[in-house]
Order: structure tokens, then C-alpha cells, then sequence
């Protein structure tokens, strides 16, 4: 079967702009790339973000990784993934600058758009971060590409750094995606005040330090009628929401006791 063929020229690149590809802020932001764009590309995610609310398009379990940990962070208020170097004659001028071969498509001619995998925005300003396997550091051409981007947030005055999996915590990476997964507390309970019951209940037994993580869930799901699984959302939210405090760098074991 032959593979879909991306297919780029002024037409596509004036289609993209009119959809508002890499314009916006927050859940109105949309990626200049997006997953439909390459069906075969293998390992891509789609995934609601806490910070956002919009669906982000990751194109690598790497990218995926390291989205977890910017959703996370207390620091991050808007992430804003596939974004693009716009300003696509200074991209050009760049490259001829540092006497490097900037990427056109074969067939028409036309100027790729390059992007940038995520730009964020922190409390103190915007940074623009590359993920990449270490690995492809070794071929030439990444490297040549991840210059011009290098180059092109420099003249912006925004920091630009390289991530590797060297960088990426993967366990705390899996305890997030873990606490991200499943139905969330308010969907499973829809009550207010039973949910705040709920809730009460669980901090004050876990609280207690005595008992493991699932006897309370348990517990709760016998006193409070729920269907199972409801106790680990609540467990799940109270973590989210910084009402329990854990280390994430270390495997989260529900068989283990509270504080």
C-alpha cells in the first residue's frame, strides 16, 4: 500500500494561514502541525491539556514526555506545540548566513515552514524548546536545522535550549500520565457535595497515615456507594489539585500507607 505523500506548495501553505495554524493563545492556539497531516508518521499522541483545554498534537513519545511535565509545571501557563519560525525570509536569510541549506520541497519548490516543538510561556516570559532524541543528534542535517531554529529565537531575544531523553524524567513522566488517565473525580461525581464528602473522607484517613492508599480507597467506596475505580479518581484528583503532596520522581505505590 503506498504511504499518504505530504503534499506542500504556496496553495497548502496559504490554506494552513487561512485555517489559523500557529495562531492564537491557550485553547484557541492551533499547531502548524497536526497529526492528520502525516497518518503514517508511527508514534503520535492526542492529548487534552490541564492548562489549556485544547487537544495538543505530539509527534513523538519524547514530545509526549516532555508535554506531561510542562502540563505539570506550576511555572508553565500556556504551551503552545508545533509552533512556527512565521518570519519564513528571515528563516531563509539564517540559514544562507550560516551556510546551510534551508528545507524546500522537492517538487515545488516551495519554502517549508519550519517549527519549533514547543513554545512556552512562563510567569516571567516565553521559551522555545526542541525535544529530539539523542540519537538523531548524530546526523548532520538535525543538526543543521535545530542551528537556524537556535538562531532564529536568539535574534528574538527567547531562549531556546535542546531537550534529549537524558533530560526527561520517565518515572515521573509515567506517575503523570497515570494521573491524567481514566475519568476524572468531577465526571464520576457529579454532586457537589458528595464529591466534597468524598474528598474529606479520604484526606482525613490518609491523613491518619495508617492505612495503604487502596484499603482507603475501598473504604470510601463502600461508605459512599461509588462504583469501583471512583476512589482511585478521587485519589487522583486530590494529587492533581496539590491536595496531597507526593514526590513524583519516586513510582506512586497505592498499596503503601499515607503520610
Amino acid at each position: 500500500m503506498a504511504k499518504h505523500k505530504r503534499v506542500w506548495n504556496e496553495n497548502q501553505y496559504r490554506r494552513y494561514l487561512a485555517e489559523g495554524r500557529g495562531q492564537g493563545t491557550m485553547e484557541n492556539y492551533k499547531p502548524w502541525v497536526q497529526i492528520q497531516d502525516f497518518p503514517s508518521k508511527g508514534m503520535v499522541s492526542r492529548v487534552k491539556g490541564r492548562k489549556t483545554g485544547r487537544v495538543h498534537h505530539l509527534m513523538s513519545n519524547l514530545e509526549l514526555g516532555f508535554f506531561y511535565l510542562l502540563d505539570w509545571s506550576e511555572v508553565t501557563s500556556d504551551i503552545r506545540e508545533q509552533y512556527p519560525l512565521d518570519d519564513v525570509a528571515d528563516a531563509i536569510s539564517i540559514a544562507e548566513e550560516a551556510g546551510i541549506r534551508y528545507p524546500y520541497d522537492k517538487i515545488s519548490g516551495f519554502p517549508y515552514v519550519m517549527t519549533s516543538d514547543f513554545l512556552i510561556t512562563k510567569h516571567d516570559g516565553m521559551v522555545a524548546r526542541a525535544v529530539k532524541p539523542s540519537s538523531e543528534l548524530k546526523k548532520p542535517r538535525v543538526r543543521e536545522k535545530l542551528e537556524i531554529e537556535r538562531r532564529y529565537w536568539q535574534r528574538r531575544g527567547i531562549s531556546w535550549k535542546l531537550v534529549t531523553e537524558i533530560e526527561i524524567p520517565q518515572t515521573k513522566v509515567r506517575n503523570i500520565e497515570w494521573l491524567c488517565s481514566g475519568m476524572s473525580a468531577y465526571e464520576a461525581i457529579t454532586d457537589e457535595q458528595k464529591r466534597a464528602d468524598c474528598v474529606a473522607f479520604f484526606v482525613e484517613q490518609y491523613e491518619g497515615g495508617n492505612l495503604p492508599v487502596v484499603m482507603i480507597v475501598h473504604q470510601l467506596e463502600h461508605e459512599f456507594d461509588l462504583r469501583e475505580g471512583i476512589g482511585i479518581s478521587i485519589f487522583k484528583m486530590l494529587i492533581c489539585e496539590k491536595k496531597i503532596t507526593l514526590d513524583l520522581n519516586e513510582e506512586i505505590n497505592i498499596t503503601k500507607p499515607g503520610k
